[in-house]
């Protein structure tokens, strides 16, 4: 979906339509989406609240709304399942669907997500953008090339050539940090990438460097997983006012260990490891785990461990964010359907 979060809040509030709004909180939060008419000053997703607004001084913050979000998220998700059951969700707005066996045995990939595109604008008034190609990474590289409202093709044929000229910064899973490193090594493009040996690479980025040396090969072997297994629940929150004493702590603490119960109650997960999160007001992070052998069960298990993981923290700086997760939870993986991609391209057209 396109800048999904401030769309939806454009199109419910038509006098929104146009403008630079970002979703999320203006005094002491961060930019949760921001609208393209934002985006053009800088503003982006994650960026902190006040920093978006030295960027753009005319920016509309606008209170995000969850549970609207997820509404439509489930009439765009009825929309893939006409098509196909090989739907893997990524988040609200994003979702691979492996379309090679679809139910309208159409045979051409860009036709159908021509018509998933056309039936989410008509079901929801919003625009989507697609990527299509024989794996996920090369799907994903091409879903943000002809974005907003616009979808690309990387044709078999052409994704050699294609990835060669590709620079490093758009490859899917290299961040800003990476790409400064292979800058300084003389990586600019998926060419420069492709001189590198797998010994070179994983000698210089670790396990990611098997990774760097396949996908710019075109060679990315995994299968859309129509049941992603979660992995960890967390509640955070920013605080209009920074937190300074243990008892202000202790507060937000216990509340977060209630939020957390209820969302775990809710699902019947159960998880080992409890992580605190802190976040300064200089915004350097601190994360701190205690991993139990049998399973954390309450919100009085939560905030007790969570205390304690408090009394670990390296600094007595003012507190801005506080966050409790929950991980090695007890959801068991299913087997999922395995389905080889050899999709027609059938036509070539972007849109």
């Amino acid at each position: 979906m396109d800048a999904f979060y401030a769309s939806v809040e454009q199109h419910d509030n038509p006098a929104l339509k146009g403008k630079a709004i970002a979703v999320g909180g203006e005094h002491r939060g961060v930019v949760a989406a921001a609208s393209y008419e934002a985006r053009k000053f800088g503003v982006r997703s994650a960026m902190p609240s006040k920093t978006a607004k030295e960027k753009c001084p005319h920016l509309i913050f606008v209170s995000p709304r969850f549970q609207r979000y997820k509404e439509i998220s489930r009439k765009i998700r009825e929309i893939f399942y006409e098509y196909t059951d090989l739907v893997e969700p990524l988040s609200l707005d994003e979702a691979y669907l492996d379309v090679t066996e679809n139910k309208k045995d159409i045979e051409s990939a860009n036709q159908i997500a021509k018509e998933i595109r056309q039936k989410i604008f008509e079901q929801t008034g919003l625009t989507a953008s697609a990527g299509i190609s024989i794996n996920k990474f090369l799907a994903k590289v091409a879903s943000d090339i002809n974005k907003p409202n616009g979808q690309k093709t990387i044709h078999p044929d052409k994704v050699e050539s294609f990835l060669e000229d590709l620079p490093v910064e758009k490859f899917y899973g290299v961040g800003k940090v990476t790409a400064n490193k292979m800058f300084s090594l003389g990586i600019y493009k998926g060419k420069d990438l492709k001189k590198r040996s797998i010994e070179d690479l994983t000698r210089l980025f670790g396990k990611s460097g098997a990774y760097y040396y396949n996908v710019v090969r075109g060679i990315h072997h995994s299968e859309v997983k129509p049941h992603r297994i979660q992995k960890s629940v967390a509640v955070e929150r920013t605080f209009f006012e920074d937190l300074f004493d243990d008892q202000q702590v202790n507060e937000k603490l216990l509340s977060l260990s209630e939020e957390l119960q209820n969302r775990l109650q809710k699902n019947n997960i159960l998880g080992r490891m409890l992580t605190l999160k802190i976040k300064y007001k200089d915004f350097s992070l601190f994360t701190r785990s205690i991993t139990r052998e049998e399973y954390f069960s309450s919100a009085e298990q939560y905030f007790t461990t969570g205390k304690q993981l408090w009394e670990l923290r390296p600094y007595d700086k003012p507190v801005r964010l506080l966050g409790l997760s929950l991980s090695q939870l007890n959801t068991e993986e299913k087997k999922l359907v395995s389905v080889q991609l050899k999709i027609p391209f059938k036509e070539f057209d972007d849109q």
